[in-house]
């Protein structure tokens, strides 16, 4: 159940004007209502950072450092919450609002086993959620994985709650808790993804039916080792990343790379063209519509016009007794008669993530605390942006105005770099190997719950501890940062969660 926050009075907004109701426009009042709560969550936060201090130094518990996910606006500034999309990119058409609103009602839609109608959903065989959006919704739709505990409290996580696993002989994983992230398992010894749940026994699974496919047993290959996590990542401003150009991130990784620090990222590549793939944990997938394809059938079981086939488990064919339904399940609607009902699912979530804005952050410059100012001066200064690249420009683009020769602070050089033994996962996907990741965008972080590809921590000071290991590239960034003040490395995580 959703429930409103509460906000600290500094923290309220203004009564919206006619003008910020209109979620679709960025006018002179959108820019005044964000400017005001800017200034709002800079007194917030300095005043929950006064009750973590202890004194100074570098003693005491640091991970009171990090305050959690900052309260306010959510997202890319649409100011109605909670699990509602985010503004989309300016300049955009009449239809091309069509197309984003569409695409946000079918990333948000459940889906059930059996087809509505030819060509609509179709859940399994194996899924891990039956939803786009009940993964993607921290802290609106879009997101990553929800919470009930931080702000704006979306969760509860879809993967535990009664609705998910009632209709059919599921069990809940050991992994997977109430108030944890959404979990992806991959297996080590095949690299592929073991999907959480199956439709055996499920009560819309077709009557003429009888499918029989139990679940993985996930503690047996957690006790052999063989069991690694993903969580989702946000897909704000997707459509910006999928817009910067190859010329742009490679000047960018030559002008970044520090052999002082040990920093030196390579970027993913398509094995077919060539081109540099940029959007999973590991840079797997090159464009949003692949992403959206792949995410649709590995994820949800879901068949489509780019992954027509029914999965089950790696190695494992699917019982025939559980393909329920022809394929692809997921197509274009030839019989329709409006552009929007023509395109397939895949191609109304790749609209939508193409066209969602990216995050705006509570404050920027001189408009921050002094605390904040400091901590993006740090930030800098002990080499995080050397990876975490502040902004990147986009290309000229003919879609839209809100996609062209714009300002993409995603703070992501979008390259793959070694993070050690600590964070390896064992996992190979194109040129990435078992301990490369691709730098992940920090944009939105200040609202984020679940941190790093599995979701080992919530706290952000943690985050950044888990960033050294052998082999990892950012051991001399974070022995920078643990030389730090107290109060210096306080202020650097206030950046982040201003971010």
């Amino acid at each position: 159940m959703n429930t409103a926050p509460v906000v600290p009075s500094s923290d309220k907004k203004p009564a919206a004007s006619p003008g910020r109701q209109i979620r679709f426009m960025h006018g002179l009042a959108v820019a005044t209502f964000v400017i005001s709560i800017c200034f709002a969550a800079v007194g917030a936060f300095a005043q929950r950072f006064d009750r973590n201090r202890d004194g100074g130094g570098g003693g005491g518990d640091l991970t009171t450092l990090d305050p959690g996910p900052r309260v306010g606006f959510t997202a890319t500034g649409n100011p109605t919450y909670p699990n509602n999309p985010g503004d989309p990119v300016a300049g955009l058409t009449v239809e091309q609002l069509a197309f984003f609103a569409n695409g946000s009602s079918q990333f948000t839609e459940v889906e059930g086993v059996a087809l509505t109608s030819p060509g609509n959903g179709g859940l399994g065989p194996a899924y891990n959620n039956d939803s786009c959006g009940g993964c993607h919704s921290q802290p609106s739709t879009g997101g990553s994985s929800p919470s009930t505990s931080a702000f704006p409290n979306v969760g509860p996580n879809p993967q535990f709650t009664a609705g998910q696993v009632a209709n059919g002989t599921n069990t809940i994983p050991f992994f997977v808790t109430a108030d944890g992230p959404v979990r992806e398992a991959r297996f080590k010894s095949d690299g592929g993804v073991h999907d959480l749940f199956t439709i055996q026994g499920r009560t819309d699974t077709p009557s003429t039916n009888n499918c029989t496919m139990t679940q993985p047993d996930f503690a047996a290959e957690a006790a052999r080792g063989n069991l690694t996590f993903r969580i989702p990542t946000p897909v704000f401003g997707d459509g910006l990343i999928e817009n910067i150009s190859e010329d742009t991130i490679m000047a960018n990784l030559a002008a970044s790379a520090s052999p002082q620090l040990g920093i030196a990222g390579v970027p993913n590549r398509s094995g077919n063209d060539g081109s540099i793939t940029r959007f999973g944990w590991k840079a797997q997938n090159k464009s949003l519509i692949i992403f959206a394809g792949e995410a649709y059938n590995v994820e949800m079981g879901i068949t489509n016009e780019l992954f027509p086939t029914e999965r089950g488990y790696p190695s494992s064919p699917v019982p025939a007794s559980c393909l329920v339904n022809p394929t692809p399940e997921d197509r274009t609607i030839f019989e329709a008669t409006t552009p929007v009902s023509v395109s397939s699912d895949v191609d109304a979530f790749a609209e939508f993530m193409r066209f969602l804005d990216q995050p705006i952050p509570a404050c920027t410059g001189t408009g921050c605390s002094p605390q904040i100012q400091s901590g993006a001066a740090t930030f800098v200064a002990v080499g995080c942006a050397r990876c975490h690249t502040p902004s990147l420009t986009t290309s000229i683009s003919d879609t839209a105005p809100g996609l062209s020769q714009v300002r993409a602070n995603l703070f992501s050089d979008l390259a793959l770099h070694h993070m050690g033994a600590n964070l390896a996962d064992g996992i190979t996907q194109g040129n990435a190997g078992p301990d490369q990741f691709r730098t992940a965008p920090l944009w939105g972080v200040g609202q984020r719950v679940f941190f790093l590809h599995d979701g080992r921590t919530s706290n952000l000071y943690r985050a950044i501890e888990e960033h050294a290991g052998p082999g990892s590239e950012a051991n001399r960034v974070t022995d920078n940062y643990n030389q730090l003040s107290r109060q210096d490395k306080q202020n650097l995580i206030l950046f982040l969660r201003s971010l």
